[in-house]
């Protein structure tokens, strides 16, 4: 077994993991009942500590869960653009994301405080930009050292954070937000393929 199988295993098994965690949230929410992160354990099947590692707040697994109901899969995301070239797909998914960061941006920016407030250094956000943009990228031959900053950077250029920027800092309004994020992922690839063609040999 590959040390890159063993890792893709691991990082799969904790989407698995935070995914069920969601869903059982989501089952309360839905019911229109209050819970605590103990019964949230008990109904993904997972123990109190393992639950703790992934939400130590009940406040952001609240407010994430109820974004995770508006959210689609990464994999039924990049079916949409299957059949299109990458800069389509990486467009095509940005837009996505950004929509939704507009759509429900009151909703992305409770979530955000209460993750902020809680001084939760070790939470991850935006895991669902990252796993789609990787996807679309195995799918490539751009080595992986590459992919990875690639897919970090253009991480930067979608969600609720960049919106926040794009509207508190600089001023812009939800189509000039689209227009500047599209605007600089567009020239991030063009400027990394322009780059590789002048090194080969």
């Amino acid at each position: 077994m590959t040390k890159h199988h063993i890792t893709s295993g691991r990082i799969n098994q904790k989407l698995e993991t935070r995914n069920k965690i969601l869903a059982s949230a989501q089952y309360f929410i839905n019911k229109g009942l209050e819970f605590t992160l103990e019964e949230v354990a008990k109904k993904s099947g997972i123990s109190r500590a393992t639950m703790y590692r992934y939400y130590s707040n009940i406040d952001i697994l609240v407010n994430e869960a109820g974004l995770n109901i508006n959210t689609r899969s990464p994999e039924s995301i990049i079916e949409e653009w299957k059949d299109t070239d990458l800069e389509t797909k990486i467009l095509g998914i940005q837009s996505y994301y950004n929509t939704l960061a507009i759509d429900h941006e009151s909703a992305f920016r409770k979530y955000l405080c209460s993750v902020l407030a809680a001084d939760a250094a070790e939470i991850k956000r935006g895991t669902r930009r990252t796993k789609t943009l990787e996807l679309v990228f195995e799918q490539t031959d751009i080595h992986k050292n590459d992919r990875d900053k690639l897919v970090t950077v253009l991480t930067m250029l979608m969600g609720i954070e960049p919106l926040i920027v794009a509207k508190d800092v600089s001023g812009l309004n939800d189509d000039q937000s689209m227009d500047i994020m599209a605007w600089g992922a567009q020239l991030l690839l063009q400027g990394y393929f322009a780059q590789q063609q002048k090194d080969l040999p």
